[in-house]
């Protein structure tokens, strides 16, 4: 295959990515974009394979083969409440490919024709080979510990200890120096100390990371993955390559951002010790001294099928009880007795960007019934029902009145301007932020104690 085709068919997988995320911008587009996707990574392996560096096909076709099973068979087994999870596992698969890769040239440059006129690995290459190396480990070690958090496999609460943040800066001052001394030394001993400290700060920056912080951890590891493969792109002189990881990378950090912005958080407050650990609690026994207004299934039906205009704000906890199937039902009844019905999703609810988006998708919600937080805020105020599924410190009022709040300044949803909010969940017990939530105890709020999924057909029997 000559170089001249190679390039094209790069540039044409190029293309299909780009547009690939175009598509994944719009819940109507996914769809195409995910064909898309899937076309442009097609077309790039099989041109790689065809590769006349390539000089034996038994690994790489036992590869593909294992590698397709593992991946179908996850597809049709995880669950949706699994997902963030799922993600997180598999960026430390991309993180340790670049990792391998890397050491894989190191080892045997010339198979890559990345040496120089002494034979040798390029000294530009070693550049970008020690940086896809770090950020390769920091994006494994790193995705093992949230994957960890999210499984419920360690405890989701910051883990902090004295000189952390110090301890941190010495690691990351020795890898910086390690990869200088890595271009211009090419000793193995380097090579391996420069991989470790990269492994072991990754784990260091991500165990202070609490729950409530967690989709911005999600989305900051998939930018860290694309410019761990953009980086071992350079190393390998691959366009494909490059161009992919840069992709990724790039609106990982987008996405990192936008995350940090719709919690009020910076994304050094984030990295340096986030904040939150887990719900803990389970039904209305939990004690509280504060009052709080507690009602039946009756009580919400008898309130949902009187009212003109509902919104629902879902959450982690409907997730849990895959209850998206049962909601969209009640809403259907909801909406043949003449109610307006919405869906308003906040920017992390969940564990995961656009966590809810996809389960609503899975109910085969109508589009145009969902709607962001910027678009539907100002709503609630003429809602007659709010209507809250297993969603928490997203709708904490203390994020916008009080000032001594740990997540004041978040935006939240104003579902405490509702004529009537409807609360379901488990407990009175704090969220992901370990904060209460002030919304329990307003007068204007009902509590609605279970399962998301049994509460939501125990409120249909009532229409």
């Amino acid at each position: 295959m000559s170089a001249n085709f190679t390039a094209l068919a790069y540039l044409v997988s190029a293309i299909l990515f780009i547009l690939s995320l175009r598509g994944l911008s719009s819940p109507e587009s996914s769809r195409r974009g995910n064909v898309m996707g899937m076309l442009g990574m097609a077309i790039a392996i099989v041109v790689t394979i065809l590769s006349p560096n390539v000089l034996s096909y038994e690994w790489i076709i036992g590869g593909i083969l294992v590698g397709g099973a593992i991946g179908a068979v996850i597809a049709q087994r995880i669950a949706m409440t699994a997902m963030p999870q799922l993600v997180a596992a598999f960026h430390s698969l991309v993180g340790l490919a670049a990792v391998l890769v890397a050491a894989a040239a190191f080892y045997n440059p010339e198979a890559y024709g990345i040496v120089d006129a002494g034979g040798e690995l390029k000294v530009l290459s070693r550049v970008e080979m020690g940086i896809g190396i770090v950020v390769g480990a920091i994006t494994f070690s790193g995705s093992i510990v949230a994957f960890t958090k999210l499984q419920g496999l360690v405890s989701g609460n910051p883990v902090v200890f004295p000189g952390q943040h110090m301890l941190n800066l010495l690691i990351g001052i020795g890898i910086l120096g390690l990869i200088v001394w890595f271009c211009m030394d090419m000793n193995p001993t380097v090579f391996w100390a420069m991989t470790a400290l990269a492994f072991l700060i990754g784990f260091l920056i991500i165990i202070p990371i609490g729950g409530a912080d967690m989709p911005v951890v999600v989305s900051m590891l998939n930018s860290y993955s694309g410019w761990a493969a953009a980086g071992i792109g350079f190393t390998l002189e691959n366009t494909a390559l490059i161009i992919v990881g840069a992709l990724v990378g790039s609106s990982g950090a987008i996405l990192s951002y936008i995350m940090c912005k719709a919690m009020n958080r910076s994304f050094f407050s984030v990295i340096l010790g986030g904040f939150g650990g887990e719900e803990g609690g389970a039904g209305p026994a939990q004690q509280t001294d504060r009052p709080f207004k507690a009602g039946s299934a009756d009580d919400a039906s008898f309130i949902l099928k009187n009212a003109g205009k509902v919104i629902i704000v879902p959450g982690y906890g409907l997730a849990v009880a895959q209850a998206q199937h049962a909601l969209r039902e009640m809403v259907d009844e909801l909406k043949e007795e003449g109610v307006d019905v919405a869906y308003a999703i906040h920017p992390v609810a969940g564990r995961m960007p656009g966590h809810m988006n996809v389960l609503l998708a899975e109910a085969s919600v109508p589009y145009d019934e969902v709607f962001e937080l910027e678009e539907i805020n100002s709503d609630f105020s003429t809602a007659d029902v709010a209507l809250v599924i297993g969603a928490n410190d997203v709708t904490n009022p203390a994020a916008r009145d009080d000032p001594q709040s740990p997540i004041y300044g978040m935006p939240i949803l104003d579902v405490d301007k509702a004529r009537t909010v409807l609360f379901v969940k488990r407990s009175m017990s704090a969220g992901y932020a370990g904060i209460d939530n002030e919304l329990f105890y307003k007068d204007n709020t009902m509590m609605l104690f279970g399962d998301a999924k049994k509460m939501v057909e125990d409120i249909m029997k009532g229409f």
